[in-house]
């Protein structure tokens, strides 16, 4: 179906941070599928541990126990908040099950009432009905209505406008820590303990969507580590799976008390090889010493930016983000300046608010931040001229 307009580039091959065309022309990816390959392209032990499961198992259902899931939902219990999770194969049914989870759980402790949401505006969650019924983006809805009528919106990082939206039928508040699609927009620290509080004081569940944030994105495993508090139910997909379709739904055990035999499925959800490629994303983002390169080498990019916008103020207006979500809010057209930045080498992605996300996988360093800056550079300069 013709729902997209793809640029007529095709890759055949990357390595690291870099993409080679059919053409072979070698192009610096700060995209990373958009912010999916965490550890760039071909990842040598990712390669690894894929290729020594597909020769052994890809595909038995839910139907029987799956070792690799076992095995990443004690890590992942270990690492987070969350007692119980269930695996998808993608963000945006990760986030479907959330609402279910939330849902199911005031249904289950007495209040069947409770089936609405509060979220923020300029979020996007995923192109399923219910998930364009949350984010409500014109371009996302016309034409798919009805929707569902469960979402109230109030704006980002707004507290009082969140709390007045709070009526007795809320459930939940489901928030982005940084929104992507929607800027790429932080969240305030304040404001993301404040949620917790709102969560606590009406009785409510929190649900972070980390799709996007999520699994080393801002030197944090996930980003409402940097606020010092925990959701109770959480999204995850894109970088756990290193490139290869997989999700996740984490709650606690009490988030979870509704979902028990029969309330939530997925055919092929936490598949073997699904498995067997996150575990060892797993492996890599949890050593030591990665996150903290992580805030290091985004520290010096981020730091890089706002010199680049501080002398190009007729491009450029602002430089924003956390970690390695980064983003360039742009005076001149995205579109145009995404474009141009391919054209020069350098493959970044475009989002609301006029700006330009730049997204590379998490292993850059300096050698590959010091290419991105001249790319950028002679781009701003040729916008300037």
């Amino acid at each position: 179906m013709p729902t997209y307009s793809r640029i007529d580039t095709v890759f055949e091959r990357g390595e690291g941070a870099y993409i080679w065309d059919t053409h072979g022309r070698r192009f610096l990816d700060f995209t990373a599928g958009i912010a999916v390959n965490a550890l760039g392209h071909a990842h040598p032990y990712l390669v690894e541990k894929l290729t020594e499961q597909a020769g052994k198992l890809w595909h038995t259902s839910n139907l029987f126990r799956v070792a690799g899931q076992e095995k990443l939902a004690a890590r992942l219990k270990e690492l987070t908040f969350a007692d119980t999770m269930f695996f998808t194969n993608s963000g945006v049914e990760a986030w479907e099950c959330a609402v279910k989870t939330v849902r199911k759980y005031h249904h289950d402790s007495g209040h069947p009432e409770k089936t609405r949401f509060v979220v923020v505006g300029g979020a996007f969650h995923g192109r399923s009905t219910t998930a364009i019924a949350a984010a409500k983006s014109d371009k996302m809805v016309g034409g798919f209505g009805p929707l569902l009528d469960a979402f109230d919106q109030v704006s980002y990082d707004n507290l009082n406008e969140l709390r007045a939206a709070i009526t007795p039928e809320t459930a939940g508040i489901i928030v982005e820590p940084i929104l992507g699609e929607g800027g790429i927009r932080p969240a305030s620290i304040d404001y993301l303990k404040a949620l917790r509080a709102a969560a606590d004081e009406f009785g409510l569940l929190l649900v972070f969507d980390e799709i996007q944030t999520g699994v080393g994105r801002t030197g944090k495993l996930f980003a409402h580590e940097w606020a010092d508090i925990a959701p109770d139910v959480m999204c995850i997909a894109k970088g756990i799976g290193g490139g290869f379709p997989v999700g996740a739904c984490l709650a606690s055990e009490k988030a979870a008390l509704g979902m028990v035999p029969g309330t939530h499925g997925s055919t092929f959800g936490g598949n073997p090889l699904a498995m067997a490629v996150a575990n060892a994303v797993l492996d890599v983002v949890t050593a030591p010493g990665f996150m903290d390169h992580v805030s290091q080498i985004g520290d010096l990019l981020k730091g890089k930016l706002g010199e680049l916008v501080a002398r190009y103020p007729s491009v450029l207006a602002d430089a924003r983000g956390k970690g390695l979500m980064l983003g360039l809010k742009c005076v001149v057209n995205n579109g145009e300046m995404v474009t141009r930045l391919r054209e020069n080498g350098l493959l970044v992605v475009g989002a609301a608010d006029n700006v330009v996300r730049i997204l590379p996988p998490l292993t850059i360093g300096e050698k590959e931040v010091t290419e991105a800056m001249e790319i950028l550079e002679k781009t701003c300069r040729e916008f300037a001229q």
